[in-house]
């Protein structure tokens, strides 16, 4: 398996520009800052191997290597190592990461750390002790026993256990979980209806999402604003905000200066007028379709982006694109589903997406080519 970046890359999170690997600090003023055409992580990166796994913030990435010797490697801001990509030495055995811009959570076979990236410290800021239980299901973070952790103090905060939660995914100001019976459940802000509850409201406690209720999902995911989960079929619901087309809605902003060139180019006969609708927000879950008909896999969602792959190994992505997040080898945001061709024009099939704020991951296997019968 290998993974590949594309946007937002001004502090090496995607590449390191070869003039700074060669010298001594990678500072980011001669940075690519925009990654257009995806790119192959480096291959320096220790814990890029065959089983990995990608965490992304603003400004940095963590890989997380989880076959034998499991360990956390950090690229962008802070690791002023060639090439700007260090190894964190009390990572290994790590099940699991969380990364957020002040803070890397480790998920190890007997304790739970969450390391202050901004200090250099010879003690974790927060530690949790866990005991290590064969029936029990593997960590998943944000998920940690009894509860979740959040990017910032305090780190941990109880959930129920009649939740029965299975996954859980935050935003810039909301939460939302998936149960093991596959019930979402969002809390938070609700101010751009990404809770899902049909108004603006904020929730303090985790909430059914009842517009779901009786269709098992089987992933949740979140962004800045806006929300998305898959059904067991592989039916893709949004929610939330859409300003920049995220949820793969019209988005007004995005559609004006398409109709401000049409104006342009050609004058409205008499009596043509057509009104389209836009969404700005969606405070219901909305089914998504994508064209050509197809089942979700996965999903993940930057700040005002989104990316989601399909049981075929094929991936789109919607929203902002300024800084070429979309994978589209454009700077061009869109507010319907793009299918990302490069992978399939190099023979490649997307098995999982990673979405950092304003950038995306990616990660790909080899298409088995079958050889031609006489």
């Amino acid at each position: 398996m290998r993974w590949f970046g594309f946007g937002f890359n001004a502090f090496g999170q995607i590449y390191v520009h070869e003039k700074l690997i060669k010298g001594k600090e990678c500072s980011d003023a001669a940075q690519d800052v925009k990654v257009i055409i995806p790119t192959e992580l480096a291959g320096r990166d220790c814990c890029l191997k065959r089983d990995s796994q990608i965490r992304a913030s603003w400004s940095r990435r963590a890989s997380l290597h989880l076959d034998g010797d499991s360990c956390v490697c950090l690229a962008g801001f802070g690791a002023a190592s060639e090439p700007c990509v260090i190894s964190l030495k009390g990572s290994r055995g790590c099940k699991d990461a969380f990364i957020s811009e002040s803070y890397l959570t480790l998920a190890l076979p007997d304790r739970i750390e969450s390391w202050d990236l901004q200090k250099e410290e010879k003690t974790p800021s927060w530690s949790m002790e866990i005991k290590a239980e064969g029936s029990e299901p593997p960590l998943n973070l944000p998920l940690v026993p009894g509860g979740h952790i959040t990017p910032k103090a305090p780190f941990y905060h109880s959930l129920s256990p009649h939740l029965k939660a299975k996954s859980l995914a935050l935003g810039a100001e909301h939460a939302i979980l998936l149960s093991a019976s596959g019930a979402v459940y969002t809390w938070g802000l609700g101010s751009h209806g990404q809770l899902g509850h049909g108004g603006l409201t904020s929730e303090e406690e985790p909430r059914a999402v009842e517009a779901l209720w009786g269709m098992p999902m089987s992933c949740v995911a979140t962004g800045g604003w806006h929300s998305a989960c898959i059904s067991d079929g592989g039916d893709l619901y949004v929610w939330g905000w859409n300003e920049s087309g995220q949820l793969g809605l019209p988005s007004r902003g995005l559609r004006k200066e398409q109709q401000q060139e049409r104006s342009e180019q050609a004058e409205p006969q008499a009596g043509e007028k057509h009104e389209e609708v836009f969404i700005s927000i969606q405070a219901f879950p909305a089914l998504l379709d994508i064209t050509p008909s197809c089942e979700i896999r996965t999903v993940s969602c930057g700040s005002r982006h989104t990316a989601a792959v399909t049981t075929t190994g094929d991936l789109y992505t919607w929203g902002w694109g300024d800084y070429g997040q979309l994978g589209q080898q454009t700077l061009i945001s869109s507010d319907e589903p793009q299918h990302v061709e490069f992978f399939m024009e190099q023979q490649m099939r997307v098995v999982d997406v990673v979405c950092g704020p304003w950038n995306t991951f990616a990660a790909v296997v080899e298409e088995e080519v079958v050889p031609k019968t006489l």
